[in-house]
């Protein structure tokens, strides 16, 4: 990672503290929703598994993979292995993929007052996966050569 400019590389770091973040929080939240504590959405909805029976397979994914591979990914990044960067890539279109439809689904069935946590709580996985992406696109020549 010496060879990426300054800039370069605060913007990895800015984004790696931003996954680190939002997946501690996602870590958080799934793991009350697991346990079997509704949870409340910023638009109004809650989660919660006795009433939505997909939500506790979906509380025992994230739990049990997407944390602690996203961990995986900013550890191995740190440590400058590429396959940090190949982790934290994939995981960016499940970003992107899962916060696209909470926010398109929490718009149209929830009607929300669009407020910074109901952004921070939906299309904010979308932007931070398709910044990475942008990000991991620009230096591919850099990260995955030799």
């Amino acid at each position: 990672m010496q060879e990426l400019e300054l800039l370069s590389r605060v913007t990895l770091y800015a984004l790696l503290l931003l996954f680190g973040v939002i997946t501690l929080i996602l870590w958080w939240f799934q793991i009350n929703v697991y346990k079997g504590k509704a949870m409340d959405n910023p638009d109004g909805s809650a989660d919660d598994w006795h009433e939505q029976k997909i939500l506790f397979g979906m509380s025992l994914a994230d739990i049990v993979i997407i944390c602690p591979l996203t961990f995986a990914g900013i550890a191995l990044i740190l440590i400058e292995s590429r396959w940090g960067f190949f982790i934290l890539g994939l995981l960016s279109f499940w970003h992107v993929w899962v916060n696209t439809a909470f926010t398109v689904t929490s718009l149209w069935f929830e009607k929300p007052k669009i407020t910074l946590m109901w952004f921070m709580a939906y299309p904010f996985g979308t932007l931070l996966g398709l910044l990475y992406l942008i990000w991991l696109f620009i230096h591919f020549d850099m990260v995955f050569s030799s």
